[in-house]
């Protein structure tokens, strides 16, 4: 008898996809709130499982924190917790009260822009399974250690900042003034 060979799926092949993780995410009947990040933005999304193809409920991206007047990185962690905030009460507002975090094939790191994002949907009120060790502390969302650092530093790490008009060792100020603007909305 001749025996024919199965070649996996492509998104498999290419190290696109993890079809394990994704049938849990799946058997959950839970939407997934799936985080990217990239050099210069973060996508946050909340994705509902449907048998023709996955229905996104809701999407952002940190480059509509600009709308608020944010001047600083659109990578970094109080932009990550700002958008997740932003994305979390955009979903309180469409009825969604529970999610899955979604990282991808992302390394999950403690502390990282990823769990940032998820602290601000949190925070918002939505209901992500998760521990309080993930998180990143008050004073990194906030953007301390970049103020502290901007304090030590010579002047090319900042340039983007001084060109948008930001003092970086007043990043958590800014910080409190857009997380303001977006609570009132």
């Amino acid at each position: 008898m001749r025996r024919i060979k199965v070649i996996p799926f492509k998104r498999k092949r290419t190290g696109k996809t993890d079809y394990r993780k994704r049938i849990r995410f799946i058997s959950s009947n839970k939407p997934r709130l799936i985080i990217r990040k990239s050099l210069k933005n973060i996508s946050l999304q909340i994705v509902e499982f449907h048998p023709t193809g996955d229905k996104v409920l809701l999407a952002i991206c940190s480059s509509a924190l600009k709308k608020y007047g944010w001047k600083a990185s659109n990578s970094n962690l109080p932009a990550a917790y700002l958008i997740g905030l932003l994305l979390g009460l955009k979903a309180k507002k469409s009825k969604i009260d529970e999610v899955i975090l979604d990282l991808g094939l992302y390394t999950s790191v403690k502390g990282s822009v990823l769990y940032s994002a998820m602290k601000g949907v949190v925070d918002a009120g939505l209901n992500v399974p998760h521990s309080n060790e993930v998180l990143p502390s008050e004073d990194r969302i906030k953007g301390v250690h970049i103020s502290n650092y901007a304090k030590l530093a010579k002047e090319p790490q900042f340039l983007q900042y001084k060109k948008d008009q930001l003092n970086p060792e007043e990043l958590p100020k800014h910080f409190e003034d857009i997380k303001t603007k977006i609570m009132k909305e």
